[in-house]
């Protein structure tokens, strides 16, 4: 039987695990928490099937003016930490061209192709479908001419990729939406995408599930991760763990580990927080408030705003101006009610300089693999990418190609 140890409990590394252990390899997941406390936890709980194209770095002299002198709310950056970003940021620029994001895009949205399909599965074996609603999410916009542009946009998708979307005029999101103000130019409401109301929990429930067959969940250090003649090991709780395979699904802590091994893989890591709000009045579906560039989303705990990215260092202290500028907007649209939370969530997306997953197995050591690197997307494509990275490791024909991910391409 092969054997491997999973390094990671977010949505990438429990998908993982499932997906190995379905081929019948016996799989040891490690992380140094309980699963889905970190990246997966945060997100806006929408697996985004409709996200055909990754996220570009902007690259208009006014839009990146807006940005550096404070003037938009998606993007903010700390003055101190710019040093240590500059050279993926340069990187990601780089790529950011429309032919190279055309390239990326098309390798991205064979991917999204299958995320809904591949959560499914593992949705129904967990029984976690009281966590999911099957209605889409809406993109609202402040500005008319902002939404013809977003307009645009989505019926260029519709032709290429065939993603499906409901224009809604200023009455029609008031009828859909009546908690909003009514004086909104209108949204766009994408149809296929799914809704989450606990993304930690669903990452549970997966995890749950990989214990129920047999899979063993332990807590670790994955810093202790040593090559062996046999294989890999890595110390934890219970002591040291041996396999024939390692598979890093570490998000945005993954290149720290793989540059122990002379691999140096850039990333733009980009800092996001989210707060929880209740006794005011709740949204239908997930909002995404365009022009202040945060979402709202219905979970458990009451209305989820999450925010754009902040660009710091990984130790700095939390400073979500963005959420607080997000947290007023908002309260112009309806009635948030109060926070939850005493202090915000805050965790930090890995996003790659080329804008695609770090997918397959390292070039110079045998049996060391990676997946991570999704940026924005991990809790969309972990399924996804984690069934194709156990095809690849399992010797089997990966349903597509694969070398547009693979980890040596840096």
């Amino acid at each position: 039987m092969q054997s491997a140890i999973v390094l990671g409990g977010g949505m990438v590394g429990v998908s993982t695990a499932l997906h190995l252990q379905r081929r019948g390899w016996s799989v040891t997941l490690v992380d140094r928490s309980e699963p889905g406390r970190e990246t997966s936890y945060g997100n806006a709980g929408i697996i985004q099937s409709e996200a055909v194209r990754p996220y570009p770095m902007p690259r208009e002299l006014a839009t990146l003016a807006r940005i550096a002198m404070g003037r938009t709310n998606d993007v903010r950056y700390r003055l101190a930490s710019l040093p240590r970003h500059a050279g993926p940021l340069l990187r990601y620029w780089w790529n950011s061209t429309p032919e190279r994001h055309r390239e990326a895009t098309l390798a991205w949205a064979r991917l999204i192709a299958h995320a809904t399909s591949e959560h499914d599965t593992l949705i129904r074996e967990a029984h976690a479908d009281n966590l999911i609603r099957r209605a889409g999410y809406r993109l609202m916009h402040r500005d008319a001419a902002a939404l013809e542009q977003a307009i645009a946009i989505a019926e260029e998708n519709q032709r290429e990729f065939g993603v499906k979307f409901r224009l809604l005029s200023g009455s029609d999101l008031a009828k859909a939406e009546p908690v909003l103000r009514d004086d909104l130019p209108g949204a766009i409401h994408w149809l296929e995408p799914w809704t989450v109301s606990d993304p930690g929990g669903l990452v549970s429930a997966y995890a749950g599930l990989f214990e129920r067959l047999g899979g063993t969940l332990i807590r670790g250090d994955a810093k202790t991760l040593q090559q062996t003649t046999s294989g890999w090991s890595v110390e934890t709780e219970g002591g040291r763990i041996d396999a024939a395979h390692a598979v890093i699904a570490l998000g945005p802590w993954s290149p720290q580990l793989l540059e122990r091994f002379g691999y140096r893989i850039p990333l733009v890591r980009k800092r996001g927080y989210h707060m929880h709000y209740s006794g005011g009045r709740s949204l239908d579906l997930p909002l995404v408030d365009t022009a202040m560039g945060y979402a709202m989303a219905p979970m458990a705990k009451g209305i989820r705003i999450t925010t754009g990215a902040e660009l710091t260092s990984p130790d700095a202290p939390a400073t979500p101006i963005q959420l607080g500028h997000a947290e007023a907007a908002a309260r112009e649209l309806l009635d948030l009610g109060n926070r939850v939370e005493p202090e915000p969530w805050f965790g930090t997306r890995p996003c790659t300089t080329d804008m695609l997953p770090v997918l397959g197995p390292t070039p110079r050591h045998r049996g060391l693999w990676a997946n991570f690197g999704h940026g924005h997307q991990g809790f969309t494509l972990g399924p996804a990418t984690a069934k194709l990275l156990a095809a690849m490791m399992n010797g089997e024909a990966p349903v597509v190609d694969a070398s547009p991910y693979r980890p040596d391409r840096f």
